[in-house]
């Protein structure tokens, strides 16, 4: 297994990052339901345009006959509290017959030496409560709940369909 930066123009990595965000998609975990073709048509244009996106994919085998069998999608955010640049993971797939075998632990460690190279202050990612698997990969990697003041609570992520 080898772990590649995706050029989003060239097309085998813009197949492989379809193929795999589709498959997450699809996941009970994800949305339960595949990309909409337009989706597929501009993402990794749409990816390509903007300055602070980084994926990564896991590739097994080598050359043209190269299987993409994870990925993970992050864009660049910025922390106030530091004035640094922060890294959040937005998406990291692999596929079923791969799971337990490293690959998550492998993307989650190509993203954060590109954090660390962009001068990031951290990682942030969100998970579904219920994806117990997800939970304990990320938590052996080093992530734990976000809490500034234990009295005040854990953070908790919300969102607003615009």
């Amino acid at each position: 297994m080898r772990i590649e930066r995706v050029d989003y123009l060239a097309p085998r990595d813009a197949r492989a990052l379809v193929l795999l965000l589709d498959a997450y998609a699809l996941d009970p975990m994800g949305v339960g339901q595949g990309l909409s073709v337009e989706v597929k048509a501009r993402l990794c244009a749409d990816l390509a345009r903007r300055p602070g996106a980084a994926s990564f994919i896991a590739w097994l085998g080598a050359g043209e006959s190269a299987q993409p069998i994870g990925l993970i999608n992050c864009l660049e955010g910025y922390s106030t509290f530091k004035a640094q640049p922060l890294l959040n993971i937005h998406d990291i797939a692999v596929l079923p017959a791969h799971r337990g075998q490293g690959v998550g632990q492998a993307l989650l460690a190509a993203a954060q030496d590109h954090a660390r190279a962009c001068g990031c202050c951290k990682l942030t990612l969100e998970v579904l409560t219920g994806n117990q698997t997800a939970l304990a990969s990320y938590q052996r990697f080093g992530f734990e709940a976000y809490t500034l003041d234990p009295a005040a609570g854990q953070a908790s992520f919300m969102h607003k369909w615009l």
